[in-house]
């Protein structure tokens, strides 16, 4: 099997620009002046060790927040030594176990991957969620992993273009009398699935009755949007560039792709209502040889501290409520997980897009292109 480049958690990597897919939704730059961390103390002694764990991530800044935020503290607070390998991909995992040949312990993966492997072979290690803090929540856990942070999909619009006038939902993208103008949707190419649920919704679904999604209901939705949409975007960039450089007046965006755009003053915001909350997951290989170690450090990484910590560098949100009241309030209002954001969000509904996604992409593509 191919050697893969190794780098401890002692040599600082370049932020580079990755092509974001189900686990790596934005790439912002990690510039300027830090923010003022919380320390994590002490962490209870079960988490103590020595010897190593590798760990898989996408790179880029997303493994930039997780090194400031969790593996270097993990390391000193713990002795075990964290060595890192930007390179997390499904079918390096599988091809790992398949051959016995691991050099992972944990990657950094969505639920949806290591779901989608476990029906088809025994990849993963069980969790073992006596180590895990009890502010977790119950929706982030099962058995073969747990989701550690959360983004959103969510509608974004620029502040100037609708005379005061604010959209307040999919209904309101759709509504090309009220709010005139370009607009962008997701298209195909960045990895993740097509915006079913944002049709149903302007389509009158109540977001809590969405799944099992209706998908000619959907493509009958998207047909009444259609001619407003200027570019069905295919890179996570393409969508705040397009508000920057007013191509567009609305947008669907992933959440931390926003933030950078504010900061720099254009007059845009986000519309967290009927979004899509999305998360990352931590899953261990099947056979690992660095198995407790790697348990050790996925629980450190959701404990509240940590979490509050990697939410400080980088705009995702958090999977342990606790974290919040370490979070400054002004950083928390622009993360999903902050409690205002979060209670209008749609949780979605991975377990139906495993089963269902092939055959939604294939209708989905046809509408698109023909």
């Amino acid at each position: 099997m191919a050697q893969y480049p190794v780098h401890t958690i002692n040599r600082r990597r370049a932020i580079r620009l990755i092509t974001a897919g189900v686990g790596a939704p934005f790439v912002i730059r990690l510039a300027g002046a830090q923010p003022a961390l919380p320390e994590q103390a002490n962490v209870p002694d079960i988490l103590k060790g020595s010897g190593e764990v590798r760990i898989a991530n996408y790179g880029g800044a997303t493994a930039e927040a997780q090194l400031k935020a969790w593996f270097e503290p993990f390391e000193k607070a713990t002795g075990i030594k964290v060595r890192t390998f930007p390179t997390a991909d499904t079918a390096k995992a599988k091809a790992m176990v398949e051959t016995g040949n691991l050099e992972w312990d944990l990657v950094n993966l969505g639920r949806g991957d290591i779901l989608k492997l476990m029906k088809v072979g025994d990849y993963f290690e069980s969790i073992d969620y006596s180590l895990i803090d009890d502010g977790l929540g119950k929706e982030y856990r099962f058995g073969f992993g747990v989701e550690m942070n959360t983004f959103a999909q969510v509608m974004a619009y620029r502040t100037d273009a609708f005379k005061g006038a604010v959209p307040a939902s999919w209904g309101d993208f759709w509504d090309t009398n009220r709010f005139p103008g370009d607009r962008a949707m997701y298209g195909i190419g960045a990895g993740g699935p097509p915006e079913i649920e944002f049709a149903l919704m302007a389509a009158g679904v109540p977001a809590d009755k969405l799944y099992p999604l209706d998908i000619e209901k959907a493509l009958a939705s998207y047909d009444k949007i259609r001619k407003s949409v200027a570019k069905w975007w295919t890179t996570g960039a393409q969508p705040p560039q397009m508000l920057s450089d007013r191509e567009i007046v609305m947008t669907t965006v992933w959440n931390g792709r926003m933030s950078a755009l504010q900061e720099q003053g254009v007059p845009a915001a986000i519309c967290w209502n009927q979004g899509l909350l999305k998360r990352d997951a931590w899953g261990i290989l099947k056979g690992a040889k660095n198995k407790a170690n790697a348990m050790k450090l996925l629980a450190y990484s959701t404990m509240p501290i940590p979490q509050a910590r990697f939410a400080m560098l980088i705009p995702y949100g958090n999977t342990n409520e606790g974290a919040n009241e370490y979070i400054p309030p002004q950083r928390l209002a622009m993360l999903p997980s902050a409690p205002e954001n979060k209670k209008q969000l749609v949780f979605s509904n991975v377990e139906w897009w495993i089963e269902n996604r092939d055959i939604v992409q294939a209708k989905f593509n046809k509408w698109l292109l023909g």
